[in-house]
């Protein structure tokens, strides 16, 4: 698990440096690109990683349009394609099997960025800003998003085709208007855009490995550390019941155990206090020198602070709470843990995201998870990839990416007979997974993976149906992917003593 999250970021690609490209340094010789034009340096790597070329020696082509064939050359050597591929016929009838870019418009198609919906590929017309937006979002494997987030607002008044994968391309900062309200769809791609998207949507995809958060509850069971910059202990609980306290929720001789394993590992150890709406009655600055002094007694190195589900009406007395805090730490960090805005409008809305962005060392996303029973089958995926999308393209420009974390749930839910039966462990989702009639799944919509099986009821001794959802760790690997590609630099383990469970799906 740990080796996974180390690299779940940075191995999504294959570093193409394709023979045949202009040498290293060529890129500065371009007449049409002085050092001061703001895409010379994407231009230069662009070239250099041979993704693309000049026009000519001495020329790049700035302000030309690029062909698409030439651009899916580029993304196929982007994203480090298999263009070798030989499909029984051609695809695309102006593509036949000895044009220069068939390898690249086969092995586009294999990816599912292109589809074979149409029985011609246009090679040498002028790519569209559209066009680019939603090859790349299906290159990334967004086409089911796509679908979900079409009718989600966009600034764009000239979007009458593909609003999802537009809307998705600019959420992640890959495109952006041609004005403040236009998006001019059906305007050729400049060259040097090109090479500024391609470069920076390689920079994402190449980025150091997700840095780990999380929370541990117990020594026993306690995972290699390697690799976490931070792991909560969970050993408090905010009281205001006449003067703030922190209520110890955890035996202080295990508290203290698991604070010098996690600081011997070399992590940091955060005191995690939880707490409800009431927990912001007390006297603010009372409030604060209670957290502040349960962390310094308990010798921890920061303070990793829940209250869950606050409404607008708390929101006051959480922003002070915030601004009283900073300093009462004196200068130890700040987490906090927020209710993530929801695609279905439910939010919990007492959190004044910007703020805590600016006043935390980090913010912590607690997205929903779904309940109910479609067609007679539980459909409740654990905090579905959607959710998180939506988080994260509300917060962008309003919270700094790099101060953006993911929690991510390790237990799962079970339904028996299609009724709600509570939450399940690692280790009985492990026990019904390794029964013989269980068939394990993996659902690419919500990126969350669920079992079919059959539990035998100890006290009654009746079979029940169940099914369970649970995030493994393709799912793990689904969040941090995502998470990366809107710059958010951290994902935050729910519990590590319960880590997910490796599967292999059905389907």
């Amino acid at each position: 698990m740990k080796q996974r999250l180390q690299r779940i970021i940075s191995c999504l690609l294959l570093c193409a440096l394709l023979a045949g490209g202009t040498a290293p340094g060529a890129a500065a010789r371009f007449e049409d690109v002085p050092a001061s034009h703001p895409a010379s340096e994407a231009i230069r790597r662009c070239v250099e990683l041979g993704f693309f070329q000049g026009e000519t020696e001495s020329r790049f082509g700035v302000g030309h349009s690029i062909t698409r064939a030439a651009f899916m050359v580029a993304a196929a050597r982007l994203f480090g394609w298999d263009t070798t591929v030989k499909p029984d016929q051609p695809t695309y009838s102006d593509v036949p099997a000895g044009a220069w870019c068939y390898g690249a418009v086969e092995a586009a198609v294999a990816a599912g960025a292109l589809t074979s919906e149409s029985s011609v590929f246009r090679p040498d017309d002028a790519i569209t800003r559209e066009e680019l937006a939603v090859l790349l979002v299906r290159a990334l494997g967004y086409d089911t998003m796509a679908a979900l987030v079409q009718d989600l607002p966009i600034p764009f008044r000239d979007v009458r085709t593909n609003p999802g994968y537009i809307a998705i391309a600019y959420d992640f900062g890959l495109v952006s208007g041609s004005t403040r309200t236009a998006f001019s769809p059906d305007q050729p791609a400049a060259r040097e855009d090109v090479a500024v998207i391609l470069m920076d949507l390689y920079d994402r995809l190449h980025a150091p490995a997700a840095r780990s958060i999380g929370i541990a509850s117990s020594v026993e069971g306690l995972p290699d550390l390697a690799g976490y910059e931070m792991v909560a202990v969970p050993a408090g609980k905010l009281m205001s019941a006449g003067a703030p306290s922190v209520a110890a929720v955890m035996n202080a001789q295990e508290a203290l155990a698991l604070r010098e394993a996690i600081q011997q590992a070399g992590s940091k150890a955060f005191l995690y206090v939880s707490g409800g709406t009431t927990a912001l009655n007390g006297d603010t600055e009372e409030t604060a020198k209670a957290l502040a002094e349960a962390v310094e007694k308990g010798g921890y190195d920061g303070l990793f602070l829940d209250l869950e589900k606050l409404h607008l009406i708390h929101q006051r007395a959480m922003t002070r709470l915030l601004r009283a805090l900073k300093p009462a730490l004196d200068g130890r960090p700040l987490y906090i843990m927020a209710d993530a805005p929801a695609r279905d409008g439910t939010t919990y809305d007492g959190y004044d995201y910007g703020l805590i962005g600016e006043i935390a060392d980090c913010l912590v996303l607690r997205t929903c998870s779904y309940e109910g029973v479609a067609q007679e089958f539980p459909d409740a995926p654990i905090e579905p990839l959607e959710e998180a999308y939506y988080a994260f393209a509300e917060l962008s420009g309003i919270v700094d990416g790099s101060k953006l974390a993911l929690l991510v749930s390790t237990s799962g839910k079970l339904y028996l007979d299609r009724q709600d039966a509570g939450e399940v462990s690692r280790e009985e989702i492990q026990t019904l997974l390794n029964a013989e009639d269980t068939r394990a799944y993996y659902s690419d919509r919500y990126a969350c993976a669920y079992l079919t099986a059959s539990r035998k009821i100890k006290e009654t001794r009746e079979v029940k149906a169940a099914v369970a959802w649970y995030l493994d760790e393709r799912a793990i690997d689904a969040r941090a992917r995502l998470a990366g590609l809107f710059g958010a630099a951290r994902l935050c383990i729910g519990d590590l003593n319960n880590l997910p469970v490796q599967t292999e799906q059905d389907g």
